[in-house]
């Protein structure tokens, strides 16, 4: 069994990354937060983690629980995609009206505090129902399809995880000669609105 675990844990480091690198609400709040390098490694480390976890109980089997009991995901698709619409809404209020000193980094009053960007990266980490059809269903079953090797898989895949987080994160910074300009950041926030609206719309109509 031990030579199939390099193998296992590779599989489960590309499909978790397949899984991850498609733009959506969390990966674009990600972007903005790396490009104005405020609260970087406490957002990466939460989505990171959360990732982790669900990926450790869907390899543990509680897929089947979720799957048992559908009211959670329509629950948690309501409070997501209303969460998501406003947070995109506050983000088209920044293309029309540009926070002052966002050119510079986000130094200007309208910066969000770390408490704020950990609490809103939490919000749409675990109230996105998509989330959880990624790690603790789907991965959780590819897992289960491995056997004995079922952990390496979600290793492979919780790496995945912290490696296109970490990415995105700090390599958001190279932005850094692009972002000096505020039309840049009227830019990227006009695409952080239309993909977190999107995506609530998404979310309630599912729900």
């Amino acid at each position: 069994m031990t030579h199939g675990i390099i193998p296992a844990g590779l599989a489960g480091f590309g499909t978790g990354l397949s899984l991850i690198v498609a733009i959506g609400a969390q990966n674009a709040f990600v972007l903005r937060q790396g490009a104005r390098r405020h609260s970087v490694l406490a957002v990466v480390a939460i989505c990171a983690l959360s990732d982790a976890l669900l990926i450790a109980l869907g390899v543990a089997g509680v897929g089947a629980f979720v799957t048992a009991w559908p009211p959670a995901l329509t629950l948690v698709g309501l409070l997501g995609g209303g969460f998501l619409i406003c947070y995109g809404a506050l983000a088209a209020r920044r293309v029309l009206r540009p926070e002052p000193g966002a050119a510079l980094g986000g130094q200007g009053p309208g910066a969000q505090s770390g408490r704020r960007a950990v609490l809103t990266c939490l919000a749409m980490t675990w109230l996105n129902p998509h989330v959880y059809l990624d790690t603790v269903l789907l991965l959780g079953s590819l897992a289960a399809d491995r056997g004995d090797l079922r952990w390496a898989f979600g290793v492979g895949a919780g790496l995945a995880s912290l490696t296109w987080f970490g990415s995105l994160g700090y390599g958001a910074r190279l932005l850094g000669g692009v972002l000096s300009r505020p039309s840049a950041w009227r830019v990227l926030d006009g695409l952080v609105a239309a993909t977190m609206v999107t995506m609530g719309g998404l979310l309630l109509a599912r729900a």
